[in-house]
């Protein structure tokens, strides 16, 4: 079995989502947050199809 940790807060995936709208990269970002960096670019896929 995995490791299973619980999900970030909604607020803080938003937070990721408008850090990368805002041209930070997702391997920036987890230098500086706990998520790695393919989790963040996760993050940011919904709204980059609008």
């Amino acid at each position: 079995m995995g490791k299973h940790r619980t999900p970030y807060p909604a607020e803080f995936r938003a937070k990721m989502v408008e850090l990368v709208k805002a041209e930070r990269r997702p391997k920036e970002l987890k230098k500086e947050f706990e998520p790695s960096a393919q989790t963040i670019y996760i993050y940011g896929l919904p709204s980059r199809a609008s």
